[in-house]
């Protein structure tokens, strides 16, 4: 067990968010991998699960001593359309992993889907839904706590991946990488969420694509949608841990800088204190991150929500609040950084001379 963490498996996801819990999901697996080592750009499929497993095994395990208490399976893209023989022990090896670290501390463990690589090219149901029932198959095996449908372009896609999931009996919570303008086929985002619920996802919201400011965004016009149409719904955002200001519909993958030239985009910790606060305050109960997302930024949410919550993760016992820390420091003008003031109100330089502030996205 990890020092500060406590375990307590009785309370299931819904449960938790029910009664009014922070729950706060990981970040950052695939964009991390990569910059590690670990997993190769482009088609972005999870094979370090079972190639590298320390890696996948570390990676949780900062999350969790961060303040994660969802430990997802890195499943993302492990399935029959993307991965021809491995995608079967990808999925299992993936549950061993995450079922191992959140023993160490009060986490879940979710497994996750994501859409496929044919929905583009054919509008095969029967075909799309066999895809996920057969990951859905290694879930039930692996007895996750609950189940989820992350990275939907497409309302179509995600209600078919919802609907498979319900079949394991377990909660469902469903993810679209949509910002304010809709899905592809320009369905609003309160649409998607009205569609994800009647579908009978529990939990609704957006992750990936979009940095905070514009996934919060679309999260409000989530809740208007269930709020017009008196449905109810948990709701859950991870948004990027990069800034996308420029991004059109597509998000920050046609951004030229993507994947390998995103560093300066990077969100401060501070930046994420105020999406963990934003969110909050817009009532969302599930906040994590996606891509970029790093073990800081996660303990960023937990130390902003720490009043909320009633206690600290064990990752802040090396870090001060709003930088505390640095009034140890033998120089006096980086003592004088040892307050809130000082970081809220800091604009990050990029350090780059006549650097463009924004991008033109390709698409």
């Amino acid at each position: 067990q990890v020092p500060g963490l406590t375990k307590r498996f009785s309370q299931g996801i819904l449960e938790r968010l029910e009664s009014g819990e922070v729950v706060i999901g990981d970040g950052s697996f695939l964009i991390t991998l990569e910059k590690r080592g670990y997993v190769k750009a482009g088609r972005w499929t999870p094979e370090a699960v079972v190639e590298h497993p320390n890696a996948v095994r570390q990676l949780h395990m900062e999350f969790l001593r961060a303040g994660s208490n969802v430990m997802q399976t890195f499943t993302f893209s492990a399935s029959e359309d993307n991965m021809e023989s491995k995608w079967e022990d990808i999925n299992a090896a993936a549950c061993d992993l995450a079922r191992e670290v959140a023993g160490k501390g009060d986490a879940l463990v979710a497994g996750g889907i994501c859409q496929t690589s044919v929905y583009q090219h054919h509008k095969d149901e029967a075909r799309i839904k066999k895809i996920f029932r057969l990951q859905l198959e290694v879930f039930a095996r692996k007895n996750v706590d609950f189940v989820i449908a992350e990275y939907f372009e497409h309302a179509e896609e995600a209600v078919w991946a919802v609907e498979v999931l319900k079949e394991a009996g377990k909660p469902v919570a469903a993810t679209m990488c949509i910002g304010p303008e809709g899905d592809m086929h320009d369905v609003t985002p309160g649409e998607c969420a009205v569609k994800l619920v009647m579908a009978g996802a529990s939990i609704v919201g957006v992750n990936c694509r979009f940095g905070p400011r514009i996934s919060l965004k679309t999260m409000k016009l989530m809740k208007e949608g269930l709020q017009a149409a008196g449905l109810k719904a948990h709701l859950m955002v991870q948004s990027l841990g990069f800034h996308t200001p420029d991004c059109g519909k597509g998000g920050f993958v046609d951004l030229p800088e993507y994947p390998f030239g995103l560093e300066p985009r990077v969100a401060t910790r501070w930046d994420i204190q105020k999406y963990a606060r934003e969110a909050y305050d817009l009532g969302v109960r599930y906040i994590g991150g996606c891509c970029g997302f790093e073990p800081y930024h996660i303990r960023a949410i937990a130390e902003e929500l720490a009043p909320e919550r009633g206690f600290l993760p064990p990752a802040s016992e090396k870090h001060g609040n709003w930088g505390c820390g640095l009034d140890m420091h033998t120089k006096p003008w980086i003592r004088a950084r040892a307050r809130r003031e000082h970081w809220e109100n800091l604009l990050p330089a990029s350090g780059r001379p006549f650097c463009p502030s924004l991008s033109k996205p390709d698409a």
